[in-house]
C-alpha cells in the first residue's frame, strides 16, 4: 500500500511549490507538482502601451532579473518590425551571460549543494587532507591548510552556538550524504567563498543598466554607464571593469565551480541513474552573432529532441500553433470554450477558476485542478527545458564547443552519455554551460571593444518605436533562454495597446500538472522510482527538483489592480 507524503513549501527555490508524492516499498511510484500562489500578470498588463510591458513583466522574479524584459521587448520588436544595432546586440549578450554565471553559481552553492553536502560533517574533516584534495583538482589560490583550519574553527563556533541560521533544518548525518568530510569541509568552504564572489559579478549590470536586479539597458529608462558608440576616458575605465569582472568569472567557474562538481559528482553515481524523467527536450536558443532574426547565428541553438534520440533535432518554430499549446485541465483557470481543448498564447485566457479543498488542505485533489501552472506542450508532448536541454541541442547538432566540453566531463568522470538523462547529468549541465558562457562572454566583450574602438555608430533599422508608425493591429513573439530553460513571451497589439499577452517560462513548462491526456510534465516524471529512505527526511526528492532550479513566481499566473478581492490564501 502507497504512503503520500506532503512538502509544502518547497525551500531553497523562487517562489512556492507543493510536491505531493506515493511511495511504495521506499520508491516513488506517483508524484505531484502543484503551483501555490497566483499571479495574473498576463492581466495586469492588458491595455498598456506595449513599450512599457518589459518594466512590469521583468518584475515577475528577482531572480532572473532581465531575462523577462528582454523577451518582453524582443516580442514587441518582433511585432513591429525593429532590428537594433550590433552593438546594442553585444550588450544585451553581456548581460545574458553575466545572468547566467551569476544565476548558476548562486544555484549550486546555495540552492541544491546542500542536497550533497553534509555541512555538520565538514567539522570532523582533516585540513591538511582537505587542503590536499583541493589542490589536486584546481589552481584556486584559496586552498592552503590554514585557510581550511581557520574556516572549520568558524563552522565549529557556529555550530556549538546553537544557532545554524542558513543550515539550521537540514538533515544532516542523513544516510544519502556520501562525502567524506573533507570534500564537505571544501563544499561549505566554496559556498562562503560564491557569496562573496556573487556579489561583484552582479556589477556588470550596474554598469550597463544601472542597477541589479532589473537593470535598465534595454530601452531607456536610467541612463546606459557608457556610451557605445564613442570612445573616451569614462568609457574606457567602465569597460575596463567590465572586462576585469569577466575574467574574475571564468576563473571562479573553472577553479572552483566546474571542480567542484566534478570531485563530488563520483560519490553519486547512483544518480546517474536516477531523476531522468522525460526524454523530450526543448530549447529556443539564444546569444546571437548576427542578429536575433537568424536563430541559425544562436550560441545556444533551437531545436527539440523527442524520445532522447540524439540523431535527430527537430525544428521548433514559437510562431507555430500547430507546435505549442497550453492546457487548463488540471490548474486553476477555465478557458471559454471548455478546458480540454489547448490554446496558443497569441488566443490565451487567464481566467482564473478555483476549485477544490480550501487550503490548508491534507492533499490536492488531483482528479480535477491542482495547481496555479498551467500545461504547455510541444506537438503533444510534454518537454523538458533548461541547461540539460541546451546541452543536449548543442551536443545532438555537434556544435563543436558542446561536443568539446560534454564529451570532456562525461571522459573525466568515466560515464557515458546516457548518464547526461538524470538528476546528476542535469546538475552537470549547468556547470558545462556555465564555462561555455563565460568564455562566450569575453568573445563578447571583444567584439564589442572593437566596435567602439573602430567607430561603429549603426542604429535601428527604423523609426518603429514610435505609435504614429504602427499598424492598427500587429502581433510578435520574444524568445530568450532563461537560465532555467525556454522562455517566451506572446503579445497582440490593437489600437497601439495591448490587447493579449501571455507567457510561458521554464517552470510553467518543468511544474506543470498532467495535461488532458494524463501525460505527467518534467517534475513529476522526473520523481518516479525516486528511492526516499526517510519519508520525514526527503532530500532524495529535493535533489531531483532542486536540480530544475524552481522558479515559480514565473511560472504561476498578484492582485487585481483595482483593488479588487479576488482570493485569499491561508498559509500553514
Amino acid at each position: 500500500m502507497s504512503n503520500r507524503i506532503v512538502i509544502d513549501p518547497i525551500t531553497r527555490i523562487e517562489g512556492h511549490l507543493r510536491v505531493e508524492v506515493e511511495i511504495e516499498d521506499g520508491k516513488v511510484v506517483d508524484a505531484y507538482s502543484s503551483g501555490t500562489m497566483v499571479r495574473l500578470i498576463e492581466e495586469i498588463v492588458k491595455n498598456r502601451d506595449p513599450r512599457d510591458v518589459w518594466a512590469f513583466v521583468g518584475r515577475v522574479c528577482g531572480v532572473c532579473t532581465t531575462v523577462h524584459s528582454l523577451a518582453s521587448v524582443r516580442s514587441v520588436e518582433d511585432a513591429l518590425g525593429i532590428v537594433i544595432p550590433p552593438n546594442a546586440e553585444l550588450v544585451r549578450n553581456l548581460m545574458f551571460c553575466t545572468q547566467y554565471m551569476h544565476d548558476h553559481v548562486v544555484h549550486f552553492y546555495h540552492l541544491h549543494a546542500l542536497d550533497w553536502v553534509d555541512v555538520v560533517s565538514a567539522t570532523k574533516a582533516d585540513p591538511i587532507k582537505a587542503s590536499e584534495i583541493a589542490q589536486s583538482i584546481s589552481n584556486y589560490p584559496k586552498s592552503s591548510p590554514k585557510y581550511f583550519a581557520d574556516l572549520q574553527k568558524r563552522l565549529n563556533t557556529f555550530i556549538a552556538s546553537g544557532q545554524l541560521g542558513i543550515f539550521a533544518n537540514g538533515y544532516w548525518g542523513h544516510p544519502a550524504y556520501k562525502l567524506p568530510p573533507e570534500i564537505n569541509l571544501i563544499g561549505v568552504a566554496h559556498y562562503l567563498d560564491a557569496l562573496e564572489w556573487q556579489k561583484e559579478i552582479v556589477k556588470v549590470h550596474t554598469i550597463f543598466g544601472g542597477k541589479n536586479p532589473h537593470p535598465n539597458y534595454l530601452v531607456g529608462g536610467m541612463a546606459c554607464a557608457i556610451n557605445v558608440n564613442e570612445a573616451n576616458a569614462i568609457n574606457a575605465e567602465r569597460l575596463a571593469m567590465v572586462g576585469q569582472l569577466l575574467h574574475q568569472a571564468k576563473d571562479f567557474v573553472n577553479q572552483v565551480y566546474v571542480p567542484d562538481v566534478l570531485a563530488v559528482a563520483p560519490y553519486y553515481f547512483d544518480w546517474a541513474e536516477l531523476g531522468g524523467g522525460l526524454p523530450n527536450y526543448l530549447a529556443y536558443g539564444d546569444l546571437p552573432t548576427n542578429g536575433y532574426n537568424d536563430p541559425g547565428s544562436f550560441k545556444f541553438p533551437r531545436g527539440a529532441i523527442l524520445n532522447r534520440d540524439l540523431s535527430k533535432v527537430h525544428e521548433v518554430d514559437p510562431k507555430d500553433p500547430s507546435q505549442i499549446q497550453e492546457f487548463v485541465k488540471h490548474s486553476w483557470y477555465s478557458y471559454s470554450d471548455g478546458d480540454d481543448k489547448g490554446k496558443f498564447p497569441w488566443d490565451g485566457e487567464t481566467k482564473m477558476n478555483f476549485t477544490g479543498p480550501q487550503p490548508p488542505y491534507e492533499h490536492l485533489n488531483v482528479e480535477d485542478k491542482y495547481s496555479w501552472v498551467k500545461t504547455p506542450r510541444w506537438k503533444g508532448n510534454p518537454m523538458e527545458v533548461g541547461p540539460l536541454s541546451r546541452m543536449l541541442v548543442g551536443y545532438a547538432l555537434g556544435r563543436e564547443e558542446y561536443t568539446e566540453a560534454v564529451n570532456g566531463v562525461l571522459n573525466k568522470l568515466g560515464v557515458p552519455a546516457e548518464a547526461l538523462f538524470s538528476t546528476l547529468g542535469r546538475t552537470a549541465a549547468r556547470a558545462i554551460e556555465t564555462q561555455l558562457v563565460a568564455n562566450w562572454a569575453l568573445e563578447f566583450y571583444d567584439q564589442l571593444l572593437m566596435n567602439i574602438k573602430n567607430g561603429d555608430e549603426r542604429m535601428a533599422t527604423n523609426d518603429s518605436w514610435e505609435p504614429n508608425s504602427w499598424p492598427e493591429t500587429a502581433q510578435g513573439v520574444g524568445t530568450t533562454e532563461a537560465p532555467r530553460g525556454a522562455l517566451a513571451h506572446w503579445i497582440v497589439i490593437k489600437d497601439k495597446k495591448v490587447a493579449n499577452y501571455q507567457l510561458i517560462v521554464p517552470s510553467t513548462w518543468n511544474s506543470s500538472p498532467r495535461d488532458p491526456s494524463g501525460q505527467r510534465s518534467a517534475y513529476e516524471s522526473a520523481l518516479l522510482g525516486t528511492p526516499v529512505h526517510d519519508p520525514d527526511q526527503p532530500v532524495e526528492i529535493l535533489r531531483t527538483i532542486h536540480s530544475f532550479d524552481p522558479c515559480m513566481a514565473c511560472a504561476v499566473h498578484l492582485y487585481d489592480e483595482n483593488g479588487k478581492h479576488v482570493h485569499q490564501l491561508n498559509t500553514f
